[in-house]
This record gives structure tokens, C-alpha cells and sequence, in this order.
């Protein structure tokens, strides 16, 4: 069973899929991997930008653009959207949730699924809530053979004093990915996201900053079936 390998990516709201995982994600498309991406909200409890762009009632179609323009910018697949409410996807029936998340696994045939972790990264509940369904449906998916979440190693935090995040001991981190490569494909994707760009502390932070911050990409291992290295594990930098 030679299947071209596949990740698929679960997440809460359009940007998410960029500004921790967005390089690894574009560095596995050019490596031939099929990054799949799934993605519960049009992100509608967002901001509109500063000065707006849209009004409040055009933000959810708005945001649906981004989040393709985002994906064509990493040159992953087109995104999947479930178009449940932002800032209520924890009020979601459960089941119903994990239904949806394991009828694109038997479409996508992942080997490699990825999500947030139990602190969904800034402690929102919607992170909290698509990381616990995601890894639910691992579970119940035995074939899919590793589950990973995006994270901040503790020493990163520290050093950038970023106390919004909800940072993991370093020796949790199983993946190191340095996206030096694909800076252009990350930034041009993070850029997509127009609206979201002056509610993003990093985006006003100095050129130093956002490379410390954005240019390597941490990863927990959740989960795994088996001893085989993933797609994820071949791109390990330390």
C-alpha cells in the first residue's frame, strides 16, 4: 500500500493553519505530501482589521477568502470549513464534531494528523475544544498513524517574554522544523489574513522578533501508532 502521504490539519479558525504550522505545512506540500486542511469557523468573532475592512455581517465570507488565499499561498489543498459558531465551538455537539472530523479522514486518508494541544496554544476555548475532538477521532481512526499539536517550547517563551502563550516544556517538543525555506510562502499566507494583521502582536513586533518567533515551528507528539517515522519526523531540524 504505496499511498502518496497525507497530513490533515484540524483547526478552529482561519489563520490558525498559518502563523504556527504554516511553514511545515508548505514545506511537506513541496516535499509531494497531500496537506489536507480542516477547519471548524469562518472565524466571524474576529476582527474586521483597523481601519475595518468589511463590515461585521461580510467577515465571515471575508475570512473564508483569506483562509483560501492562505492555503494557495502554502500551496496546500483547498480548505474544508464546518461553519460552526466562532467563539461558541465548544457548545458543539461532541459527536456530531468528530463525525465530520472522521468522514475526512476516510475521504483524505491521512497518515499524519494535526491539532491543537489540551492548552490549544492561547488557552481559547475553541482551540481547546478542536484539539480534544481531533484526538478523539485519532483514536478512533486506526489508520492514522500519529497525532501531533502545534506548540511553543517554555525556553522561546521565555526568552520573547510572551506571556499569552500557553508554552510546553521543552523537552515535550518531539519535531523542530526551521521554515528559513519557505519564510516568502509563510509570510505571503500570514499577509492573507488582512483582517487579523493589527490584532497579532507579532505582526507589530521588530523584524528580529518575528523571525525568532516565526521561523522555526515546534511540535508534541500526542500520539502514535507503531515505530515508523512520519512525514512530520523527516523534517526535524534538531
Amino acid at each position: 500500500m504505496n499511498e502518496t502521504p497525507s497530513l490533515l490539519a484540524v483547526f478552529a479558525h482561519p489563520d490558525d493553519e498559518t502563523f504556527r504550522p504554516g511553514g511545515t505545512l508548505a514545506l511537506l506540500a513541496r516535499r509531494g505530501v497531500r496537506v489536507h486542511l480542516l477547519t471548524a469557523t469562518r472565524g466571524e468573532a474576529g476582527s474586521c482589521g483597523d481601519p475595518p475592512m468589511c463590515s461585521v455581517e461580510e467577515l465571515p465570507t471575508v475570512r473564508e477568502g483569506e483562509l483560501r488565499c492562505a492555503c494557495a499561498a502554502l500551496g496546500i489543498e483547498p480548505p474544508r470549513l464546518l461553519n460552526y459558531r466562532d467563539g461558541h465551538l465548544s457548545e458543539a455537539d461532541s459527536e456530531q464534531v468528530i463525525a465530520q472530523i472522521l468522514a475526512v479522514v476516510r475521504e483524505a486518508h491521512p497518515q499524519v494528523m494535526l491539532t491543537f494541544g489540551p492548552d490549544g496554544l492561547s488557552g481559547h476555548p475553541d482551540h481547546v475544544a478542536i484539539g480534544q475532538w481531533t484526538r478523539e477521532s485519532f483514536q478512533r481512526a486506526n489508520t492514522v498513524s500519529a497525532l501531533y499539536t502545534v506548540a511553543v517550547p517554555q525556553s522561546l517563551a521565555s526568552r520573547l517574554e510572551m506571556t499569552r502563550i500557553r508554552a510546553v516544556a521543552d523537552e515535550e517538543i518531539a519535531v523542530t522544523v526551521d521554515v528559513s525555506s519557505v519564510w516568502d510562502a509563510k509570510m505571503a499566507a500570514i499577509h492573507c489574513h488582512m483582517t487579523q494583521l493589527s490584532s497579532s502582536p507579532i505582526m507589530s513586533a521588530s523584524p528580529e522578533r518575528q523571525r525568532a518567533f516565526l521561523s522555526a515551528e515546534h511540535f508534541v507528539r500526542a500520539a502514535i501508532r507503531g515505530n515508523l517515522p512520519t512525514c512530520l519526523d523527516e523534517l526535524r531540524t534538531e
